[in-house]
């Protein structure tokens, strides 16, 4: 039955028509024969319109190439026999530009002469207009808000810039420290980045995501039959970093047994694959990050002292949004924007009361749960702005005497932190910190340090 219709000319046509997918046929010279509903929809001409007329109407600028006398029109199907999914623009019956996803193939006869070509146009503008608006933000984010994927003007972030730059000089240990949410893998990649070892790899492993015996396969690689399921060799991670960055996330979890390999990784440079006595050298720069209070650690004996110096030799602290409040609007925007586009939404702003909303919010989970909370709030707006209503419902709960009393348990444990680090010496403690000898004193009285 079907082998009937498909001989049927009527058949085929109707076809051609409830295509979704524009069709355009042509003749040998350009002259177009068919022209489909999809394609009058997307162009914005009639059939009637452009049957038996040149297809260079359309002013598609692929056909247009540069010779000795300017631009010219120029057709290569017919030289080429094909055209696969390369985009195009044209100029719609109205004037507007339109961009297409063309694909073309020559028609022959029975005897193989071309006699013509089928082109099919998917309009993509939409699509296209979306990679703008990406675009457009990537060129944002050059602005002075800006340092390699850290979003913030402020005076803190600034040191913290600081700090990731002469990290990035040298070829020494860095640990990083900071809340959850806080950017330190940003951090660490853009130490390497900026780092002579920026053409070298970037590798990372979280080590709170595996138990001890998965990472050590994971640090060291192992040898075929180590282990049952051992069923090939594998590298490992250190293998994997030569001549590169390893970066050691929530190192404060590590194991005591894997943090004496590791010890021995940093200072003999060299590792042995699990189930295997043959050293592999290693090149490799350790960068280090955790939540956790190392300190504390090291007093419980849950984390080892010798590490410790060994992987601390530059110690950067990654501020949480309660440190920056005035930049939480920034990364609040970039991220509207951002989030917009990706959920088919036209939202241009936030209303002022809703900035004011989540400046006073305490951010726990910080920059991360900021995101969170703004593609909930886009996801709920109805209009062109966040309102007050769009926003999740906890960023309304919270005790303001609780966030001053955490945020004073905070500054004073940052303080202690550094000067534990620093040996007690308050101009340097002040400078890591970035404020002056005087306003560090100060602090040290309000807050009871001795």
């Amino acid at each position: 039955m079907i082998e009937e219709f498909l001989r049927d000319p009527k058949f085929l046509m109707n076809v051609f028509e409830a295509m979704r997918d524009g069709l355009m046929i042509v003749d040998t010279e350009g002259n177009i024969k068919f022209f489909n509903r999809a394609a009058e929809d997307i162009t914005g001409y009639r059939s009637e319109e452009v049957i038996g007329r040149q297809c260079s109407m359309l002013d598609s600028d692929t056909c247009v190439v540069l010779t000795e006398s300017g631009r010219q029109k120029k057709c290569d199907l017919f030289t080429t026999g094909t055209i696969c999914n390369k985009r195009c623009r044209i100029r719609a019956h109205d004037g507007r530009a339109v961009y297409l996803l063309k694909n073309a193939v020559t028609l022959r006869d029975i005897s193989g002469e071309i006699i013509g070509a089928v082109e099919t146009m998917t309009d993509i503008t939409s699509l296209y207009l979306k990679e703008l608006e990406l675009q457009e933000l990537k060129h944002e984010l050059s602005k002075d808000y800006w340092f390699m994927g850290l979003l913030g003007k402020s005076t803190i972030m600034q040191n913290l810039y600081e700090r990731i730059r002469n990290a990035a000089s040298t070829d020494a240990s860095v640990m990083i420290c900071g809340e959850s949410g806080t950017g330190k893998n940003l951090v660490a990649q853009a130490i390497h980045s900026l780092s002579k070892r920026k053409e070298g790899p970037f590798i990372s492993l979280n080590c709170a995501s595996l138990n001890e015996y998965l990472l050590e396969s994971e640090l060291f690689g192992h040898k075929k039959g180590a282990f049952t399921g051992a069923l090939n060799d594998r590298t490992g991670r250190f293998e994997a970093a030569h001549d590169g960055t390893f970066f050691l996330d929530e190192i404060g979890d590590m194991p005591l047994l894997m943090q004496a390999k590791l010890l021995n990784v940093l200072e003999a440079k060299v590792v042995e694959r699990v189930g295997d006595h043959q050293p592999i050298p290693v090149n490799i720069r350790l960068i280090s990050a955790t939540n956790k209070d190392l300190h504390k650690l090291v007093d419980e004996n849950k984390f080892r002292e010798d590490l410790f110096y060994r992987v601390n030799t530059i110690f950067i602290q990654t501020p949480s949004l309660r440190e920056r409040i005035d930049d939480i609007p920034v990364i609040a925007f970039h991220y509207l924007k951002k989030i917009s586009v990706l959920n088919n939404k036209d939202i241009k702003r936030i209303s002022p009361h809703a900035v004011e909303v989540i400046k006073n919010y305490r951010w726990p989970g910080n920059v991360r749960q900021l995101i969170n909370a703004i593609e909930h709030s886009v996801i709920t707006s109805k209009g062109d702005t966040i309102e007050v209503s769009d926003l999740p419902e906890y960023v309304f709960h919270h005790n303001d005497s609780e966030a001053r009393e955490d945020n004073s348990a905070l500054e004073k444990e940052k303080i202690k932190s550094a000067l534990s680090i620093f040996k007690g010496n308050k101009t340097l403690t002040a400078k890591h910190l970035g404020i002056s000898r005087v306003t560090l004193w100060k602090k040290l009285k309000v807050l009871g340090i001795d």
